[in-house]
């Protein structure tokens, strides 16, 4: 990223995520009184006082951990803290100066970065005045602040913007990218794919499902076309239990598919295609986006992929006995191309983006009005569709919208448009038209009177 970046860091459950919000003015960290809730790293642009810069949001640090999930953890903040320009520490007044407090202060230290002391929860006199006894660290900034009330967070950002460095670039470098929203059923492997594609450990990956918890957005370019990566959290049972956990993670997926431009949905091919997969597939066409499946792990099923010579050959045959089986099980996704890839080989990676590159531009394709209506003049003549001696008629179509690709049908009768008389309309203009990978809505309008509606 080309703008100052400021790492929010520290101890678990210190309040961080509640600052991060605060920051940015929104609720992106998923925020709850239990620790270890933020797990990755999150990214968001930031303005404050004419001055522009990037927040990470990091998972907490714990010192001397040996629990593989936690040295993963750690890995991501100090990443986070390597790649930062100004660094805001946060403790806890209530909880007082602890001796990983004191650990982490010995580490900052060193850095070469700006260290802003932020001592959070000082929501009382008297907790302020216990903010005192942080000055101990050796960190000269510091600022009492009450993170979920605002109070000090003005100062507190003043100090940042007076640390950073030089930025003057005018533009966004993420307008006009591709959003690519990668969604599937917990550990089928999303986070696998998103590192497989930028060749980085960005997010944390790791056999538990439900490692993945805030959805990640990525930046990057792939064969000069700018991309955003946004990985989400699994997508589990329906939860219908408000507040909880696993409630904000299903619902920050379902908003990155409403914010993205193609759906990548993962699947475990070892698995097959199970009720988790179709529900999530579901998802992605409800919402209205290009959609692509990703078949991961598919070394698993065909080892023939990866022979010692590094000559791939991919067994057709189960290839397509997959592809049955998914088109049989989802059959609303018949127009989503599958791609099979291997995430922790990095087989069939860059294939991914160049389907999804390539179902984002049939999203947006638009059919001339004089070819569409050819074709649906054409479609109707060839197999006429009656109802009690009656015949439906279209007088004429017209395209309103893009992205999917909208048909609106001016007719007799709305009525008599059934649903397998539109994928029958939608596979004529299929035959015609690049539109693999996208959704076709198409709707009819009753015309109650015809020679008034023309004249």
């Amino acid at each position: 990223m080309s703008r100052p970046i400021v790492a929010v860091v520290g101890r678990p459950n210190v309040g961080k995520s509640t600052l991060f919000n605060r920051i940015i003015g929104r609720r992106v960290a998923i925020v709850e009184d239990l620790p270890g809730i933020t797990r990755d790293r999150l990214y968001h642009p930031v303005e404050w006082r004419g001055r522009e810069f990037v927040a990470i949001d990091t998972g907490g640090l714990i010192l001397n951990e040996t629990d593989p999930l936690t040295l993963q953890v750690k890995a991501q903040a100090e990443l986070a803290m390597s790649e930062a320009d100004v660094i805001v520490f946060v403790a806890d007044a209530a909880d007082g100066m602890t001796s990983t407090d004191l650990e982490l202060a010995d580490i900052l230290r060193t850095s070469e970065r700006p260290v802003l002391l932020a001592v959070n929860k000082t929501d009382n006199p008297k907790l302020q005045l216990n903010a005192s006894e942080f000055y101990a660290m050796g960190l000269n900034n510091l600022h009492t602040i009450s993170a979920a009330h605002g109070h000090g967070v003005a100062d507190l950002l003043d100090d940042v913007i007076d640390h950073l460095p030089e930025w003057t670039q005018e533009e966004e470098e993420e307008e006009g990218a591709i959003r690519l929203a990668i969604v599937g059923r917990p550990n089928v492997g999303k986070s696998s794919l998103l590192n497989a594609i930028l060749g980085e450990e960005r997010v944390i990956v790791s056999p538990l499902p439900g490692t993945t918890r805030d959805t990640i957005d990525t930046l990057f370019e792939y064969e000069n076309e700018k991309l955003v990566l946004l990985d989400t959290a699994g997508i589990r049972r329906n939860i219908k239990i408000q507040g909880t956990v696993e409630y904000y993670m299903a619902m920050r997926a379902r908003a990155a598919l409403e914010r993205s431009n193609v759906g990548v949905v993962v699947l475990d091919a070892s698995a097959g295609v199970c009720d988790g997969d179709k529900r999530v597939a579901g998802f992605a066409h409800d919402a209205g986006r290009a959609c692509i499946i990703v078949v991961n792990k598919w070394d698993l099923v065909d080892p023939g992929i990866l022979p010692a010579n590094g000559r791939r050959r991919p067994d057709r045959a189960k290839i397509e006995k997959f592809t049955e089986h998914f088109r049989n099980e989802c059959p609303f996704l018949h127009y989503a191309p599958l791609v099979f890839v291997s995430a922790h080989e990095r087989y069939g990676v860059a294939y991914t983006l160049e389907t999804a590159i390539h179902a984002t531009q049939n999203h947006s394709h638009r059919i001339p009005t004089g070819e569409l209506n050819r074709i649906m003049r054409e479609a109707v003549e060839r197999r006429p569709l009656n109802d009690h001696g009656r015949t439906f008629k279209v007088y004429y179509a017209v395209m309103p919208s893009v992205q999917p690709p909208t048909i609106l049908l001016f007719c007799n009768d709305n009525n008599m448009l059934h649903f397998s008389y539109k994928r029958y309309l939608e596979n004529q203009l299929r035959e015609s038209y690049p539109l693999e990978g996208t959704p076709v809505r198409i709707e009819a309008r009753k015309i109650v009177n015809k020679d008034k509606e023309e004249n």
